[in-house]
């Protein structure tokens, strides 16, 4: 089929066929060990630590990371690697040493049942119900990707393409649940690995070196990390208070620290020090992964001149699409569109498997259907399952009206993840916080953020690029929530001490102190330790 670019052969239809058949073939496998809600929601607990870390990193890396990584780097440089060492890195470390204790200790289902634990029925209502809706908002963003990429490089109808990918994740995610969903997403890992590293190996053969690729960027600031900020060569237009409060603080730990979709996996482990190595392993491979994103947006801006044009056909969004369409042969071809399809059937499924079960529990058990069977919980996680699939595919449409979905995704988590973490810094590190200091708090950042979104549409708030505004807007959300909730907080009543039992830093189950018992040298803050040197060196080496 002839699209312009590239002409699909047997070989690269065989090649994705053949992957649809063993996803599929891995829910039906799984399927007869569902037999509870706890297998089908939570995975039974029983997943080793190396299958969660994978599985973390994988759930995370969706069209937003492949496809939205590489459009920001065709539209703003190698400042896209910030979300990498600056917005993911040091927050994953955190998670790791400093709350996954928490969340594991606590046997939550989810992360809004910590919020109940912790405060009120209240403030766990008010983030199942915005975390569902980010769900499946997040989800649409990944059936959008795959069908722009099936239309314009296979030719496929864009309406068939979402249908089809909708039913693939429906089929594995709801006979064989989280379980399926984490041994697909481990599979999606390498499948994603070897069918876009050829694009980064071809292009640094092409272009011979670094300073090559540097010297054909008309923006010099697109072949720096910090250099630019603050000049008129700044390509993304954020200031030191944007990027290192918003990107680096504010939206990082929200989403690393505070998102259920990653956490559930971690939850998943087989015990506690599993739970706290799965961030810790997904680190590691996370850190180079600009290699696989950021470098290939690069190699676009540079042989596909029109990039980022008003035609939709060549989006930003198309910058790895587009490469692989002029670099692959047929056959290779075939295993990246493949590899593209798992990474959004991997941020899809991802979302759903997240969407169910706070459905299930925090939203349906707790307040629609209380005292049911188990049978009838599990059923209900099928359902949901389903009808987040359905709903997901109505908010795919929204994503066609943003040049970057990176863009799109940030916006989402300005909203939704920038107040949270506000609410569970507090929560876990104050034990002052008081339940109804928490639910206003919440409440008041995510209406700051709405508020700051309409001045910025009636150019009442005006700035560089749309980044830039979604970084600021995450600080004011933030903000506005850290100080409503710690007002509030001293004129409402706490919780007592023993209601705060390993929920609370300093606090453990028989009231002593959870932080004279972590050593600095356990295995996460070692490993830990390890990785931000890393990060550190590599921010120097591209300054």
């Amino acid at each position: 089929m002839k699209t312009g670019l590239v002409t699909a052969q047997p070989i690269d239809y065989a090649v994705i066929l053949i992957y649809f058949i063993f996803v599929l073939g891995v829910g039906f496998k799984l399927k007869k060990n569902m037999k509870s809600s706890d297998d089908f929601l939570l995975a039974g607990h029983r997943i080793p630590s190396w299958v969660t870390g994978l599985a973390f990193l994988s759930a995370n890396l969706g069209a937003i990371e492949v496809m939205g990584m590489a459009a920001n780097a065709a539209q703003y440089g190698i400042m896209t690697c910030h979300f990498y060492w600056l917005g993911a890195i040091p927050a994953m470390v955190f998670l790791a040493v400093f709350m996954m204790p928490f969340y594991y200790k606590s046997k939550i289902r989810s992360v809004p049942e910590y919020l109940r634990k912790r405060f009120n029925e209240p403030t766990r209502a008010l983030n199942a119900i915005s975390f569902a809706v980010m769900t499946v908002l997040m989800s649409g963003i990944n059936l959008y990707a795959m069908a722009i990429v099936f239309k314009l490089l296979l030719g496929w109808d864009m309406n068939g393409s979402i249908a089809v990918a909708a039913l693939v994740v429906l089929a594995y995610t709801i006979t064989g649940g989280l379980t399926s969903s984490i041994y697909n997403e481990v599979l999606q890992f390498f499948l994603i690995v070897f069918g876009l590293l050829p694009v980064s190996i071809l292009g640094l053969l092409r272009f011979g070196s670094w300073s090559a690729i540097c010297d054909r960027f008309e923006n010099p600031g697109f072949a720096h990390l910090w250099k630019e900020i603050g000049t008129i060569h700044n390509p993304m237009g954020v200031d030191m208070i944007g990027l290192i409060g918003g990107l680096g603080f504010v939206l990082s730990f929200g989403y690393w620290c505070t998102d259920f979709l990653v956490i559930q996996r971690a939850l998943a482990a087989e015990d506690l020090r599993g739970a706290r190595m799965t961030p810790i392993i997904a680190a590691f491979p996370k850190i180079l992964f600009p290699v696989l994103t950021v470098l290939p947006g690069l190699f676009a801006i540079i042989l596909i001149p029109k990039l980022g044009s008003n035609n939709d056909d060549l989006s930003f969004n198309m910058a790895i699409p587009y490469l692989l369409a002029v670099m692959y042969p047929n056959g290779l071809f075939g295993l990246g569109i493949t590899a593209l399809l798992a990474s959004f059937m991997s941020g899809m499924a991802g979302n759903v498997t997240a969407f169910n079960t706070v459905w299930t529990y925090d939203i349906y058990q707790s307040y629609i259907a209380k005292n049911k069977s188990d049978a009838h919980y599990l059923w209900m996680g099928k359902l949901a399952t389903a009808i987040g699939i359905i709903i997901s595919v109505g908010t795919c449409y929204l994503c066609m009206n943003f040049k970057s979905i990176m863009d799109y995704m940030q916006l989402i988590f300005t909203f939704f993840n920038a107040p949270l973490f506000a609410t569970f810094l507090l929560g876990m590190f104050f034990r002052r916080t008081s339940p109804w200091g928490a639910f206003y708090g919440l409440l008041g950042g995510t209406l700051a953020a709405v508020v700051h979104y309409i001045l910025t549409l009636q150019h009442k708030l005006n700035y560089q690029s749309e980044m830039a505004g979604n970084f600021h807007r995450s600080v004011v959300a933030w903000t506005v929530c850290l100080i409503l909730t710690i007002t509030i907080s001293y004129l409402t009543k706490p919780k007592a001490v023993e209601e705060l039992r390993g929920l609370v830093w300093g606090v453990d189950e028989k009231g002593g102190d959870v932080a004279a018992k972590t050593s600095v040298f356990a295995s996460p803050g070692f490993f830990g330790v390890i990785l931000l040197a890393l990060t550190a060196y590599l921010n120097y080496l591209f300054f």
